[in-house]
């Protein structure tokens, strides 16, 4: 009986979705499957920033709300690999009247510019090992890059890598900048040599070195089916064509606010007609590379954010548009220091800010009445190597910190200082970023486990969840009111969504090729609405599901 009045709501839902006022629909077709599902339809109007996309169904139809699209003239543009239009495609919309265009398709041209990062890691020979160092690759740029590339083993050791590890990570190639300091956990003298020997080899295994085409036949994967085809996103087109929007977030006022992570600027977006508003954050560092990471609203509506190489945190108030700021002490500013994450939410506790220092791998807590900055340098007798990447605070505002060198845990507790340590099974799972709910279990994105992780903060328990497509490389998690856990992938383009109830997974592929860093979700719409920044597309993306 329970299962009967299941499908008959989820058969009024898809009704009342299909019965939606349409300005446009049509039939995606090729020669080679007929109607095609899975494929993401994008319509952009004329002269506007704002891109809508949705995908098509088991018939290969797509829809477009009347409500998401207004008169005029738009482009058509679609996402499926392994093939593009046959023409290009446009359409001009009157409003209250639907209109219709089919769209056939034909073999792409060129399979190889189609590919995420993660088709060519699984098309590629070599160990899960080697395929894994290419991650540190991925942060700046794709890897058809380099698999473009024709460098020998003896250059990616003597040039290319050692050229690379002078970068910062906001570096992007169209605005490179460099680093002023090794940090101190990190490979050094002839242990860094070696990585770079055994990666220069590999590297010219899978480029064009001596040779015009690969090796190795070119994979992809499958487009998204059933519940993946039910979303509608829309992109936000950014000022500036260099613009990275790392973080992105929706306040409790419902403002969304981005960091610029190679500028010295945070955003505020208008999702109405995407217009942007920016405001300057200082320079402490003249010298130092610029940009801010991590961006976090506390309880009472201000935004935090992680001022990396600039060795500082920041206050910001929405209302009366002024930045505090606050540093570490002298002896803690070092050529390598990082203040990339700020754990704000549960300040009111006792008045402390913790933030984490990559520089050293270390952690920091700010009072911010009296200014005392108290440092915790967990890993300084280790021999391993060791970054503290982000910090997330518990209601009693004792910090957890991530481990992304290792498959750590810590925790610092805020009355004693006393540190503890949670291993995940995962060996070497790497990870990265993460959220705290409202059970005070920790979220956390597994970047080479390829996984999300769960720590139960109150009872030590562990739990990880594999992501479905290969070497996905999640960079963060955060589970909503209704249990459902999203992370995003730096490598497949695609977001992931956990259900709880039932440990499913489904996967809605992005409509176009990005860098998927920190992940966000807005409760406040009756069914949760995902948020995440393009960081190599200069763009926000909005992602509805659909019944």
């Amino acid at each position: 009986m329970r299962r009967f009045v299941l499908l008959m709501l989820l058969s009024i839902h898809a009704l009342t979705w299909a019965q939606t006022p349409v300005a446009l629909q049509g039939v995606v077709r090729s020669s080679a499957e007929g109607p095609m599902e899975g494929v993401v339809v994008s319509a952009q109007r004329a002269r506007s920033t704002i891109t809508v996309s949705v995908v098509t169904d088991r018939q290969g139809t797509y829809r477009f709300p009347s409500s998401r699209l207004s008169a005029g003239t738009h482009e058509i543009r679609i996402r499926a690999v392994g093939y593009e239009l046959s023409a290009p495609a446009q359409v001009t919309l009157t409003a209250g009247t639907a209109a219709s265009l089919d769209l056939n398709l034909r073999p792409t041209q060129d399979l190889s510019s189609q590919l995420t990062n993660a088709e060519w890691m699984a098309s590629m020979p070599g160990s899960d090992r080697e395929k894994r160092s290419l991650l540190t690759c991925v942060t700046c740029h794709t890897l058809e890059r380099v698999v473009k590339s024709k460098y020998s083993s003896q250059e990616f050791l003597t040039v290319v890598l050692p050229r690379m590890q002078s970068y910062v990570n906001q570096s992007i190639p169209g605005a490179p900048q460099m680093r002023k300091g090794a940090r101190l956990m990190e490979e050094q003298g002839e242990d860094r040599v070696n990585i770079y020997r055994e990666m220069g080899e590999f590297l010219a295994q899978i480029n064009l070195h001596n040779r015009n085409n690969w090796t190795y036949p070119l994979k992809t994967f499958a487009r998204p089916t059933g519940a993946a085809t039910r979303v509608i996103y829309t992109e936000y087109g950014l000022p500036r064509p260099l613009l990275q929007p790392h973080d992105v977030i929706v306040t409790k006022a419902g403002e969304v606010w981005y960091s610029s992570f190679g500028e010295q600027v945070i955003g505020k977006l208008n999702p109405v007609d995407g217009t942007v508003r920016e405001f300057q954050v200082d320079v402490s560092k003249p010298d130092y590379p610029l940009g801010i990471l991590a961006i976090r609203e506390d309880r009472e509506g201000k935004l935090w954010i992680g001022n990396m190489y600039q060795a500082a945190i920041a206050e910001f108030d929405p209302k009366s548009e002024k930045f505090t700021y606050y540093r570490p002490a002298p002896k803690d500013n070092l050529p390598s220091t990082q203040l990339n994450q700020v754990a704000p939410y549960n300040r009111q506790v006792d008045g402390k800010v913790w933030t984490q220092n990559s520089g050293f791998a270390g952690v920091h807590r700010f009072d911010l009445k009296t200014g005392q900055v108290e440092t915790w340098a967990p890993f300084k007798d280790s021999k391993k190597q060791h970054n503290i990447y982000d910090v997330i605070s518990d209601s009693k505002n004792n910090v957890f910190f991530t481990d992304f060198r290792q498959q750590e845990i810590g925790r610092i507790d805020a009355k004693t200082g006393k540190i503890t340590f949670y291993s995940f099974p995962t060996p070497v799972a790497s990870p990265r970023r993460g959220s705290m709910d409202d059970q005070d279990r920790l979220w956390v994105g597994q970047y080479r486990g390829h996984q999300i992780g769960m720590l139960d903060t109150k009872t030590g328990q562990m739990k990880e969840w594999r992501v479905p497509t290969p070497y996905s490389a999640p960079y963060d998690a955060i589970k909503d009111r209704k249990d459902f856990v999203w992370t995003g992938s730096m490598t497949t383009d695609r977001i992931a969504r956990l259900n709880l109830s039932n440990d499913q997974f489904t996967e809605y592929l992005l409509p176009t090729s990005t860098n998927v860093r920190r992940v966000y979700v807005d409760d406040n719409p009756a069914e949760p609405v995902f948020w995440v920044g393009s960081n190599h597309g200069a763009s926000i993306i909005k992602l509805e599901t659909l019944p």
